[in-house]
């Protein structure tokens, strides 16, 4: 698997994950404390996280950490 499709996978589980708890791209980043378009890279798969910054997203969304790992 390339870098930039394991991106795209993890950005699409987090998209999926804020979705079904009912929140907007907007209210996601306020709870995170960055700005909406942030959000969006991240969930298009434009950015590279870190292990600690997925991690973080896991805590914000209250879900463990492999549901956005998982391929």
């Amino acid at each position: 698997m390339l870098k930039k499709d394991l991106c795209k996978k993890i950005g699409k589980n987090i998209q999926v994950e804020r979705q079904k708890q009912g929140l907007t791209q907007e209210t996601f980043a306020e709870l995170m404390n960055v700005t909406w378009s942030y959000v969006s890279k991240i969930e298009s798969g434009v950015i590279n996280l870190s292990l600690g910054k997925i991690l973080e997203i896991a805590d914000y969304l209250k879900i463990d950490v492999s549901v956005l790992l998982k391929l």
